[in-house]
């Protein structure tokens, strides 16, 4: 039976791109029926039950699927029925997949931050977490969004396929328990204000004392939590965040290197150049002059 100690498991997507929706259904099984055993089908597996009871195994790990609860199967894993359902019971099932990077694991990981010396690769990649078992407090609300797209099946238009992918994401949101999560690992939180100063303040001078001053935390932990989160420091963020405001007032403007250098945010213009050159492997004019050379 599973075990109610054990920690929480959480998938991490990183988007771009995001999952994508492929079809879904519901069932109702009588008591002593069993969901199939499958191994590696290539599909995420998302279950809702909404009465009964489903007892599945998947790698040696055992879930009961109560009424309001959910459960992530893997695409690449071997699941089972440990227990024939006990009475009658009705889900929800919707197989989704994604060509971007996945992980399953107790803690989000940090991902690794787009690098590019393209003008319109930004750096906007972000990660999403969804627990793969647990209660859903908006059980309703998922089963109304899995019926819409049970509806859509019946319509083979691809504006019936493009809504299907809008309602997955709602989905999806509905999954995500941030609140949840953060609560578990608060470094998360900590590392998610801290991007969200540093992106609003990037033109002014930032130090470790007046980030640690803005967070009311010592600026060790701010580091740490901006690792776990964003595998960098948060200075080593700022900079990748000027890098990008940068590249895009280089092709979008006319405004001089110098003058671009103190608008990204870099108080020293041999900083800058030093800066942009690791980080894009050009010098600023040279940059400018690939992407603008045929106007």
């Amino acid at each position: 039976m599973e075990k109610e100690d054990r920690p929480v498991m959480i998938f991490q997507f990183t988007a771009p791109p995001l999952p994508h929706y492929m079809i879904c259904g519901e069932d109702t099984y009588q008591e002593g029926d069993r969901h199939p055993d499958r191994y590696n089908i290539g599909v995420f597996d998302l279950l809702l039950v909404t009465r009964g009871e489903l007892f599945l195994e998947e790698n040696g790990v055992s879930y009961s699927v109560k009424a309001g609860y959910h459960l992530i199967l893997r695409p690449d894993a071997a699941h089972r029925t440990y227990l024939p359902c006990q009475e009658e019971t009705h889900f929800y099932w919707l197989h989704f997949q994604t060509v971007g990077p996945w992980m399953e694991a107790e803690e989000r990981i940090p991902f690794a931050l787009s690098q590019s010396d393209h003008p319109y690769v930004q750096f906007d990649n972000f990660s999403f977490y969804i627990p793969k078992y647990g209660e859903l407090s908006s059980k309703a609300q998922a089963g109304r969004l899995i019926e819409q797209l049970q509806l859509l099946q019946q319509s083979p238009s691809s504006a019936a396929r493009w809504k299907q992918q809008q309602l997955m994401h709602e989905l999806l949101l509905l999954f995500q328990a941030e609140e949840g999560i953060q609560q578990q690992h608060p470094h998360y939180a900590i590392a998610e204000r801290t991007a969200s100063y540093l992106r609003a303040h990037y033109k002014e001078p930032v130090s470790y004392q007046q980030l640690s001053d803005a967070m009311h935390f010592h600026q060790n932990y701010i580091s740490i939590c901006m690792k776990k989160t964003y595998g960098c420091t948060p200075l080593e963020f700022l900079t990748r965040h000027r890098i990008e405001q940068a590249k895009r007032l280089l092709i979008h403007t006319n405004e001089p290197i110098g003058r671009i250098a103190e608008e990204s945010g870099f108080g020293s213009f041999p900083y800058f150049i030093r800066c942009f050159v690791r980080y894009t492997g050009f010098k600023p004019n040279s940059f400018r002059l690939k992407y603008r050379s045929s106007r």
